[in-house]
């Protein structure tokens, strides 16, 4: 081993000396010896690996890994640390935890943190299941017989498989075969269901009589994907759910339509394209329709089955049922969401709340974030137009008018990194997340919450004032 690289790897402590410096005790006081070992042992193997890789590293000192060392235990034991600021203008961040809740919400997974009614009859006093106290609010919203909840829309998937069509054939268009983050393959989740795949039609059009063609005496069924995370245009179609349950209910098989994000009610009331309504593919008959909780309803992660009641009542005894059930907390703060969106008042929901904020608003905001930070060295600030989007796989291709605070060099001979600034408002606490865009930092307005402006721009002074400068 290099001799320097030696050197530096001795002066690093061991966990028991660095445990006996003032820095040590007081870290431990503050965060508790334990996470502090964890998090200490972490970090020395990081600095050990990166000095014999690259022979040196930044920790220089005892007061510097004491520094580094108290940001990662706020991220590990604070929620301010896992608290992040969402700049980019995607509303449901996949990364970011997709919808932020509503504050009815926040205060029941608060509540239920401790014993609740999770399920237990409050009359009978005896054991019920745990979508009783949201299964009426979901039958209101969309007409169905019953409805259930697993903890997220590709389990809903799995489960209505494996339930309904395990060992037969599912008729599934081939322009509906979707692929979504983490590895959820439609035909992967048919074949781990149980289910048999039998792709009907082509990429781009599939007619009604590439279903009846496809009919064997093993077929089980019909599904529907709702294409929310792609776009198919140009000569292309597909039958909708109507015609499907049509067909299936002439043949005498049922009919599963994947929503995806589930639209309850027009989304052009906010100036983006109607997706399907759920009620409508119930409508039509369809047996079960499944969609997320954390998307277009803007609750929490969670999969809502609706259909008729046999369908969900087979689901409910489902070895499955077990295993992807949603926990007392994502049922709380559902069910807080859904109440609002019974009682048609969106605009207590953040979700709608951002979208529904004028242009004019997200302006005058932006200019404030702007001005507060004039006369800063060697950047500068703009007010531009730009598009907010809904994200998480739901309408893609629409954006809504936003506006944008840009930050960028000064001029061409500043050495401004974006980013390098982007990462060090990433390290902040809490984070924060903005977009990077030809050497300029990006902040939309769209999805800043109500009491996060002030705190945007006592960041971004301090990340852009220059080294040396920061008590000028």
């Amino acid at each position: 081993m290099n001799k320097d690289i030696s050197e530096i790897l001795r002066r690093l402590p061991s966990i028991s000396d660095f445990l006996k410096t003032d820095v040590g005790s007081g870290l431990g006081k503050d965060f508790g010896e334990g996470a502090l070992k964890l998090e200490l042992r972490r970090l020395l193997e990081e600095i050990r690996s990166r000095v014999r890789e690259q022979g040196t590293d930044s920790v220089s000192d005892l007061e510097e890994l004491g520094s580094t060392l108290r940001e990662r235990l706020e991220r590990l034991t604070r929620p301010i640390g896992r608290r992040a600021i969402n700049a980019t203008g995607i509303i449901l961040h996949t990364n970011l935890g997709r919808a932020p809740l509503c504050e009815e919400a926040v205060e029941a997974v608060s509540s239920l943190a401790r014993y609740s009614v999770l399920e237990i009859g409050v009359e009978s006093g005896k054991r019920s299941h745990r979508d009783e106290y949201i299964e009426p609010l979901i039958m209101e919203l969309t007409g169905c017989e019953a409805a259930g909840i697993v903890n997220n829309n590709a389990a809903a998937v799995m489960i209505i498989l494996n339930t309904l069509f395990k060992g037969r054939e599912v008729l599934i268009s081939r322009g509906q075969l979707v692929e979504i983050g983490g590895a959820f393959r439609m035909p992967d989740v048919m074949e781990g269901s149980g289910a048999i795949m039998r792709e009907v039609g082509t990429t781009n059009r599939t007619h009604i009589r590439d279903y009846e063609d496809a009919f064997t005496e093993n077929t089980g069924g019909i599904m529907h994907v709702h294409n929310s995370n792609y776009r198919i245009i140009g000569f292309a179609g597909a039958p909708d759910v109507k015609e499907l349950c049509g067909l299936g209910k002439r043949r005498g098989i049922p009919v599963v339509d994947d929503s995806g994000g589930g639209a309850l009610f027009p989304m052009s009331q906010f100036g983006l394209p109607d997706e399907p309504l759920v009620q409508d593919s119930i409508k039509a008959g369809a047996d079960a329709v499944c969609f997320s909780g954390d998307k277009l309803i803007g609750g929490a992660q969670a999969g809502i089955i609706c259909g008729k009641r046999e369908t969900i009542e087979r689901m409910r005894k489902n070895p499955f049922a077990r295993m992807f059930r949603a926990d007392k907390m994502a049922l709380a703060a559902l069910r807080a969401t859904l109440v609002h969106i019974v009682n048609g008042d969106l605009a207590r929901i953040p979700l709608y709340k951002m979208l529904a904020r004028k242009v004019e608003e997200l302006e005058d905001q932006a200019w404030k974030i702007a001005s507060s930070l004039a006369g800063l060295k060697g950047v500068e600030l703009s007010v531009d137009d730009g598009l907010a989007y809904v994200g998480s796989g739901a309408m893609p291709d629409e954006g809504v008018p936003s506006k944008v605070v840009r930050v960028r060099a000064a001029n061409a001979g500043n050495p401004f990194s974006a980013e390098k600034k982007a990462r060090r408002l990433r390290e902040s606490l809490p984070a924060v997340f903005c977009r990077v865009q030809d050497n300029s930092l990006l902040f939309d307005m769209r999805t800043l919450q109500p009491e996060e402006p002030d705190y945007l721009a006592k960041v971004l002074r301090e990340v852009l004032t220059p080294p040396g400068r920061e008590k000028e």
